[in-house]
């Protein structure tokens, strides 16, 4: 397999920066890129080194991962640098995401970390060292497009990684490329093994990466006591239901783990981080019809502003595990806004809203924004019903 890079001039005179996590996807690019004949310097991110997650099965940016990183540079016969961002880290991922907990909502860690940390240093050093494009293994596909390059959908549906990398500005797509984009994961671990890669087999990263263990909630009660402070559970009518230990335990949509007794199955539909409250309905309580974005980045064709109306018709993607429904855009007095047709549930503030072009399997990307506020189909009956004081 060849890739080419659509770059100017021979293969050997074009440097390339691979961002190299010590996965199996980073370094199936970093060996084909070599392979082909371009200039390879492979990076490696240093962004936390909590001890008991270093050798962490399935976890990402440990210090295990540093040195798969290194080793398989030194295989393929790179030269390989790591570079130290923990403080950078800490401040722009991991404190934005107790943050964001503590507000009652989910956030997205991953997101925050490409948008602020991966791709702005990593296109820095690029730049530094005289390269002409930043490679990655991610699965999602950069084409070239009327005035630069577009965002696209990976060819493999199972394994598209564009809901995390929507915040990707028009200069940063000049500038990056993805070779994985049009194969299937099973053709990367073929290479893996073609290569003779040590991390053939490697599992994939499937936590957030700098949580010992899985448990989120050691992190954010840590930074924000606030969010582990009690409150009550409260019924969408206003009845108090039972008492919670924490906001930061439960996300909308969640059934289990509630801790009370009911004769209904009961949801979380809304989150009350000023009063304390876990508010839960039955399920016809969770479609959102409509929401609201914040930190919205475009990276469609024309500007926002331009937007119709009466909006553009698009396809929307909620959660990263869903495949994309159909939407209305609005761009109204600076706020971007969605309707959904037919509504989404277990629609999350802190999640990620990607919008499309359209719901088709390479669909270009058009940029996307944090979920900041939801209007479910039933919220004029839940208003109806809750006393004034006790709105949600």
């Amino acid at each position: 397999m060849d890739i080419d890079l659509d770059l100017p001039g021979p293969r050997a005179s074009s440097r390339v920066v691979v961002a190299m996590s010590g996965g199996v996807d980073s370094s199936v690019v970093a060996a084909l890129l070599a392979r082909a004949g371009y200039d390879v310097v492979g990076i490696t991110l240093q962004l936390y080194d909590h001890g008991a997650a270093i050798h962490r099965k399935g976890a990402c940016c440990a210090g295990q991962d540093i040195n798969d990183a290194r080793l398989v540079a030194e295989q393929i016969g790179i030269p390989h640098y790591v570079l130290d961002y923990e403080s950078r880290f800490r401040t722009a991922v991991i404190d934005r995401f107790a943050a964001s907990y503590a507000e009652g909502e989910t956030p997205i860690p991953c997101i925050d970390c490409n948008q602020r940390i991966k791709f702005t240093e990593l296109l820095t050093t690029a730049r530094d060292l005289g390269a002409a494009v930043l490679a990655t293994g991610h699965y999602v596909a950069s084409r070239a497009v009327p005035g630069g390059r577009g965002l696209f959908r990976a060819a493999d549906s199972s394994r598209d990684q564009s809901y995390f990398l929507y915040g990707t500005t028009p200069e940063q797509l000049s500038l990056l490329r993805f070779p994985l984009g049009d194969l299937p994961k099973t053709a990367t671990r073929e290479l893996a093994e073609e290569f003779g890669l040590g991390v053939a087999a490697k599992p994939d990263s499937q936590d957030i990466c700098f949580v010992p263990h899985g448990r989120y909630t050691d992190i954010v009660a840590k930074l924000r006591p606030d969010a582990a402070q009690e409150g009550d559970i409260v019924h969408v009518d206003g009845r108090v239901l039972g008492r919670h230990n924490g906001i930061m335990h439960f996300t909308i949509g969640q059934r289990k783990g509630l801790g009370i007794a009911s004769g209904e199955p009961l949801y979380v539909v809304r989150m009350d981080a000023v009063r304390r409250r876990v508010i839960v309905g039955a399920r016809e309580h969770l479609a959102a019809a409509s929401l609201t974005l914040r930190e919205m980045n475009w990276i469609g064709d024309g500007a926002l502003s331009d937007l119709p109306d009466d909006g553009m018709p698009v396809a929307v993607r909620v959660r990263s595990t869903r495949s994309p429904v159909e939407a209305q855009l609005f761009f109204r007095d600076g706020i971007a806004s969605v309707e959904i047709m037919g509504g989404e549930e277990g629609v999350s503030p802190g999640q990620a809203c990607v919008i499309y072009e359209n719901n088709l399997d390479r669909a270009r990307v058009l940029g996307g924004g944090i979920i900041d506020s939801t209007e479910t189909m039933s919220a004029a009956q839940t208003r109806s019903l809750l006393p004034e004081a006790n709105v949600a």
